[in-house]
C-alpha cells in the first residue's frame, strides 16, 4: 500500500474512490487511487480539475484514449455514485426506472442512477432519480413518488391515480411513467417549485388566482358532488379510533361531529361548485420562469367542492413554510390582508374574460374566510391521524393543535357563535 498514491481531485459535490479496475483506463496511473470532490455533471476532454490543489486538465487523461473508453469512464464513476449510497428505493421501481432509461438513446448506463430525496413532501416520500447523458449538462430526470405507509386512509389511492392521469391528459401536469405496488414513476417538469415568500408576490399570486380558476372549471369524470362534508366525518371517526384517550380530550373530538354538521349547514347556501385541488400549498406549485406559466402538482386531496373551500385553504397556506428547522409551526400573521385576499379573488373571478360586479367579490371573499374554518378542521384532523399512521419526520400532532387552535380563535368572529 505504500506504493500507493492517492491524487485529491475537486471539482464540485460527491467523493468518489476510483476502483482498482479504472486504472487500465489512465495511461500512466495503473496503480494509483483517484478520489474526486464533487464530481462535475460535465465531463470531456476540455475539463479543467484540480488535483492535490493544482490546476489540471483532463486532456492528459483522454488525449490517448478512444471515445468508447470515456463512455465506460463516466458510467463506471456514476455507478460509484450510486452503489457508494443507501437508496430506498424498492427493487420494483429500480427495475422500472431502468428500463425507462433504456428507452433513451442519450443515457449513459440505464443502471447509474442518482437519487435525491426532495424536501417538504408530508404525505409521500419524493424522490428525483437523475441519470447522466452525453450531452454533459443535460440529464435525465425523473420524479419517483413512494406513498406513504397508512395514508390511504385519507383517499382511494385507485381515485388519485384516475384523477393523476384524467389531469395528464388535460395537460394539467406530468405524465404517469410506471406504477409500483408501493408508488409510481412520473415525468419530471423542468420548472422551478415555488417557495413560501412566492405567493405573497403580487404578480405569482396573480398567476396562481387564474391558474386555480382554470383548474376548478376542468370537467372531470365522475359525480359532482361535493366531498368535503363526508371525509371530514369520516377522518374524524378515524381520530377517533387511532387517538388515545387524552388525545381525543385534548382535541375535544367528541364535539366535533356537532362543528362539522353546522359548518355544513352555515356555509353550504348558494356555493359554486368546482373541482377543487384542496391542497395548494406552494410545494404543489410549479413555475417554468421562461413562459412564466404554472402547473398545479399532487392531486391526493383533490374532488369537487366549493370553491371558496379550495381558495380558503390557498390563504390558510401563506402560514406555513416547510422547509424550515420547525417545518410544523404555523405563522399566522402572514396570513394575507383584506386587499390582497380581495385582489386574489378579483383576479380570480375575472381571468374567465368576464368582469365579476363588486357583489360578486365581496360576495366570494366573505364565503372564503367563513372556509377557512372548514380548512382548520380538515388540516387538524389529518394531523391527528397522520401522527399514527405516517412515518415521514414531521409533528403531526402539533401542527394539528395549531389549526385547531385557530379554528376556535376564529369561529365566533366569522359565524357569529362560540
Amino acid at each position: 500500500m505504500s506504493s500507493m498514491q492517492q491524487y485529491n481531485v475537486s471539482t464540485s459535490k460527491s467523493t468518489i474512490n476510483f476502483p482498482h479496475s479504472l486504472s487500465s483506463l489512465f495511461r500512466g496511473f495503473s496503480h494509483q487511487t483517484i478520489i474526486f470532490s464533487s464530481f462535475p455533471k460535465q465531463i470531456s476532454s476540455s475539463s479543467s480539475i484540480l488535483i492535490n490543489n493544482h490546476p489540471f486538465s483532463l486532456s492528459s487523461f483522454f488525449i490517448f484514449l478512444p471515445s468508447f473508453h470515456f463512455r465506460k469512464f463516466s458510467a463506471l464513476v456514476m455507478g460509484s455514485v450510486e452503489s457508494n449510497k443507501d437508496h430506498p428505493l424498492p427493487a420494483e421501481a429500480r427495475k422500472i426506472l431502468h428500463s425507462i432509461a433504456s428507452k433513451w438513446d442519450d443515457v449513459i448506463d440505464p443502471h447509474a442512477l442518482q437519487v435525491i430525496r426532495l424536501k417538504g413532501a408530508m404525505t409521500n416520500e419524493v424522490y428525483q432519480i437523475k441519470w447522466p447523458t452525453k450531452a454533459g449538462e443535460m440529464s435525465r430526470k425523473v420524479l419517483v413518488r413512494i406513498y406513504g405507509e397508512g395514508v390511504d386512509v385519507f383517499f382511494d389511492r385507485e381515485d388519485e391515480i384516475r384523477t393523476f392521469e384524467c389531469m395528464s391528459k388535460h395537460g394539467q401536469g406530468p405524465r404517469l411513467l410506471g406504477r409500483f405496488s408501493t408508488g409510481r414513476i412520473e415525468e419530471f417538469i423542468r420548472a422551478r417549485t415555488l417557495s413560501a415568500p412566492d405567493l405573497r408576490d403580487a404578480d405569482i399570486s396573480a398567476l396562481i388566482a387564474a391558474k386555480l380558476k382554470e383548474f376548478h372549471d376542468l370537467d372531470m369524470p365522475g359525480p359532482k358532488k361535493i366531498k368535503l362534508w363526508d371525509r371530514l366525518r369520516d377522518w374524524l371517526d378515524q381520530a377517533k379510533r387511532l387517538s388515545s384517550p387524552e388525545e381525543a380530550k385534548a382535541f375535544h373530538l367528541d364535539a366535533l361531529g356537532e362543528e362539522i354538521s353546522e359548518l355544513e349547514i352555515k356555509l353550504s347556501v348558494n356555493q359554486i361548485i368546482g373541482f377543487c385541488h384542496n391542497d395548494l400549498q406552494y410545494g404543489n406549485i410549479m413555475i417554468d420562469e421562461q413562459s412564466n406559466s404554472l402547473t398545479i402538482i399532487d392531486y391526493e386531496y383533490a374532488s369537487y367542492n366549493p370553491v371558496a373551500f379550495d381558495i380558503a385553504n390557498h390563504f390558510c397556506e401563506m402560514a406555513a413554510d416547510y422547509h424550515t428547522d420547525a417545518p410544523h409551526e404555523l405563522d399566522y400573521s402572514k396570513y394575507p390582508g383584506l386587499e390582497e385576499r380581495r385582489r386574489f379573488i378579483s383576479t380570480y373571478l375575472s381571468s374567465s374574460g368576464q368582469q365579476p360586479s363588486g357583489h360578486q367579490v365581496e360576495q366570494l371573499l366573505q364565503d372564503v374566510e367563513k372556509y377557512t374554518l372548514a380548512t382548520h378542521l380538515f388540516w387538524g384532523l389529518w394531523g391527528i391521524i397522520s401522527e399514527h399512521v405516517n412515518e415521514i419526520d414531521f409533528d403531526y400532532l402539533e401542527y394539528g393543535r395549531q389549526r385547531f387552535r385557530q379554528y376556535w380563535l376564529r369561529k365566533p368572529e366569522l359565524l357569529g357563535s362560540s
